[in-house]
This record gives C-alpha cells, sequence and structure tokens, in this order.
C-alpha cells in the first residue's frame, strides 16, 4: 500500500517532503530532532543547542530545534524548527547521535560560547567530558579560544 493511503487512513502522520511516521508507534526524545533533520532535507543537522540538548549536555528547553544546512532549502517548515545556512562546518566536526546527524558536541560547545553565561559555558564542557563526548584535548582547544574570545 501507498504512504499516502496509509496516511490518509490515518495510519501514518505525514509531515510533508515524503515524512511520515507511524501513529501507533511511542514518541521518544529523539523523535523530534530526528524529523527536523529529515524535514530540513539532504545534509541537514542539528547543532549548537539542538545538540547538546540531544546528548544531555546542559540544561536546555529550546522553543526551536536548530538544525542546520549546507544547502538552500525553500520548503516551508514547521515554527518550532530553526534552518540556517551554514557553510563553515567540515566534515570532521560532523556525526551522528542514535542516528541524527548532528554536529559534534565539541563544535556544538563551540557554537554555544557567549551565550550562556561563562561559568555555566565551562560546567557543560565539565559535563561534556564527564559523559565521554569531548576528549581532554578537546576541553583545553575550547578552554583556549574561549580566553582568546573574551579578551
Amino acid at each position: 500500500m501507498e504512504l499516502r493511503k496509509l496516511a490518509q487512513r490515518e495510519a501514518l502522520d505525514s509531515f510533508g517532503n515524503g515524512v511520515y511516521m507511524h501513529a501507533d508507534v511511542p514518541l521518544t526524545r529523539f523523535s523530534q530532532p530526528a524529523l527536523a533533520v529529515k524535514l530540513a532535507g539532504e545534509r541537514a543537522m542539528l547543532h549548537c543547542e539542538a545538540v547538546l540538548d540531544l546528548v544531555g549536555v546542559g540544561q536546555f528547553n529550546p522553543p526551536k530545534i536548530r538544525v542546520a544546512t549546507t544547502r538552500r532549502v525553500r520548503r516551508t517548515l514547521p515554527e518550532w524548527l530553526a534552518l540556517e545556512r551554514r557553510t563553515d562546518i567540515s566534515d570532521e566536526n560532523v556525526t551522528s547521535y542514535e542516528g541524527i546527524l548532528a554536529t559534534t558536541v565539541a563544535q556544538a560547545l563551540a557554537d554555544v560560547r557567549g551565550r550562556p553565561s561563562l561559568l555555566r559555558w565551562e560546567s557543560m564542557v565539565d559535563q561534556a567530558m564527564g559523559l565521554g563526548l569531548v576528549d581532554k584535548q578537546d576541553c583545553e582547544a575550547l578552554r583556549l579560544q574561549t580566553k582568546e574570545y573574551s579578551s
């Protein structure tokens, strides 16, 4: 049976652009971020607070899920999705968490530097290291960049 017909019969929820979710499958904390990346299209990825929220670093409750892409996206997207075009993210700073394409935690921490207080940001770096999401070298590089940033 075609996906469109299943959506018409309410067995699937259609979100547009060929993105469907099964109506009877329970949602998880990964459902909406995965949906956001799929709706944004090819080479889209979570970035900034969305990555940190996904992996449990810091305390975020962002009103919008931030998605970056290297391509131009012309389709209409939901209001809860904030799409940004970014060409400054290299392939080595892109990874996957639970099958969801995202920037690395180190890149996300670098991206949000300056938004929370310095003390809160440093505690997020420590938390990420404690969870094994960044290594000691990444932490040192982030802190060195922060000293240069604040000077």
